[in-house]
């Protein structure tokens, strides 16, 4: 049986500016009124990083605005928010961010089955020549569509 997958939103700009590696699926610490504000998509991760801490993972300047009708249960809407994995992930996760030149991004945020996940990238950052080459194969690559359009029509 397939699980149900819901996106809620995804990190556009860590595909531009890194080469993604390894992925990995991390659970979210949440309260409640986080959680309905993510079931609504009020959430963002497009400025968020992940950092390795005592053992624990955190993912920092992941927004979730703050649930309308959650009055004083409301957190700070940019607060850490803890990331659940195991710990031998988290330490062979910790070794690789070591050497250098390698980080973690969160890479989407989605609902599997009822639970918050977060898809986290280990990943690479890419020099300018790297997102040169990258715009233009994603020109080349609207051009040859654009022309096969125009051709079927």
């Amino acid at each position: 049986m397939a699980d149900s997958i819901k996106l809620i939103t995804n990190n556009k700009k860590a595909w531009h500016d890194y080469f993604i590696l390894e992925k990995y699926e991390a659970g979210i610490e949440l309260y409640g009124t986080e959680v309905k504000s993510v079931r609504m998509g009020h959430c963002s991760i497009k400025e968020a990083y992940i950092e390795i801490r005592h053992g624990e993972m955190f993912v920092d300047g992941m927004h979730i605005s703050p649930y309308e009708k959650g009055n004083i249960f409301n957190r700070d809407p940019l607060r850490k928010r803890r990331l659940l994995m195991h710990a031998s992930e988290i330490r062979k996760l910790e070794q690789k961010i070591k050497e250098k030149g390698f980080t973690l991004v969160p890479l989407q945020v989605y609902f599997k089955k009822s639970l918050v996940k977060i898809e986290v990238g280990l990943a690479k950052g890419k020099k300018l020549y790297d997102k040169r080459a990258d715009i233009a194969k994603k020109d080349v690559r609207r051009e040859a569509e654009r022309d096969f359009k125009v051709r079927n029509v």
